[in-house]
């Protein structure tokens, strides 16, 4: 795609941390940014700042939980620009939860707030981009934990991977007709949530440098977007080496 000037570009879950940033970063090129999360007077503070850097922007609250909002949101956007011709799916939550003390409705909630919750802007998005001529891209911020279970997130874990699979269908079904998709992998992101949950946090990275990751992703549409290079690296290793070993290695950062 290039550089990200001009377009529409709808980033949900983007009332702070790499959402916000993503917004702020890109408001600079004579984009129109709609900005939707649930909390209205964070998300009014990011609209500002986006219109205050020379973009335009629409801001909507709404809960990416609630199918028929995320819809209307969908729709909305298509009415204030024409078209979304970038959509970044960037809701999702991880605490720290631990497998012996977890009940059912937890990991209900978690595969809510982190599958539950692209599927409920995915469907409209697709049926929208599948009638404008150029398509589009649709991304998701997933997160390495996705790629593995990984000890106290492991429901995340869980909701991460089932978030990717039904992406990497999608992109193979809807490549015919001008639909892309990325899937973005962080490490830890130095934002608020992640700064309380207790858990360790190698090779944390700040919040900005994310959303340069995350709109290199955006520009560049890789398939999947894998950072900070230091993490992404330990993943792939953890992943093939045999499982009792990488297990003994999970083990150990999950007590520190």
């Amino acid at each position: 795609m290039g550089k990200i000037t001009g377009r529409t570009v709808l980033i949900v879950g983007a009332s702070s941390g790499i959402g916000a940033e993503v917004a702020r970063q890109l408001a600079p090129g004579g984009n129109r940014l709609v900005v939707v999360a649930r909390r209205a007077p964070e998300l009014a503070g990011v609209a500002e700042a986006v219109r205050a850097a020379g973009g335009t922007c629409l801001d909507i609250t709404a809960d990416a939980l609630d199918a028929r909002a995320a819809a209307d949101v969908v729709a909305s956007a298509v009415t204030a620009f024409g078209s979304v011709d970038i959509a970044l799916l960037n809701a999702g939550q991880g605490p720290d939860m631990s497998m012996d003390d977890v009940s059912t409705d937890d990991v209900s909630r978690i595969m809510a707030l982190n599958y539950d919750v692209v599927v409920n802007y995915l469907i409209p998005l697709i049926k929208q981009m599948k009638r404008q001529p150029h398509g589009g891209l649709i991304a998701h911020t997933n997160s390495l934990a996705g790629l593995m279970g990984i000890p106290r997130q492991g429901p995340y874990s869980a909701a991460k991977a089932a978030a990717r699979t039904l992406i990497d269908a999608a992109r193979v079904e809807l490549a015919p007709q001008g639909i892309r998709f990325t899937t973005i992998h962080p490490g830890f992101v130095a934002t608020d949530r992640v700064g309380a949950d207790g858990l360790p946090k190698p090779f944390q990275i700040s919040q900005e440098r994310a959303a340069r990751y995350v709109i290199r992703a955006l520009e560049r549409e890789p398939a999947n977007s894998h950072f900070p290079w230091t993490t992404a690296t330990l993943v792939r290793a953890l992943r093939i080496l045999p499982a009792s070993m990488s297990s003994l290695a999970l083990r150990a950062m999950a007590s520190r």
